[in-house]
């Protein structure tokens, strides 16, 4: 994430560009680095909790093993993928 940012910040920051340019530019180069992380973030939720349920349904004595109630899955299942 450090490499991503210092690599936007410096793109914006080409010699000779004007500074609302600049600006402009990183402003848009860290709007896309955090639709980037959120997406893919939310894409390991509803993966994750996919494979929670297939677990629930297929192996439910392995939800005791990871140390989950059913509540807590059911809970877990039923979140949209923005919510942790």
């Amino acid at each position: 994430m450090t490499n991503t940012l210092t690599s936007a910040l410096h793109c914006a920051a080409r010699p000779g560009t004007p500074v609302g340019s600049a600006s402009r530019r990183l402003l848009k180069t860290l709007r896309s680095i955090i639709a980037t992380l959120r997406e893919r973030t939310w894409r390991e939720r509803i993966r994750f909790r996919w494979q929670l349920r297939q677990m629930s349904k297929d192996n439910p004595h392995l939800i005791d093993d990871i140390g989950l109630t059913i509540e807590q899955v059911e809970g877990e299942i039923a979140k949209p993928c923005w919510e942790r």
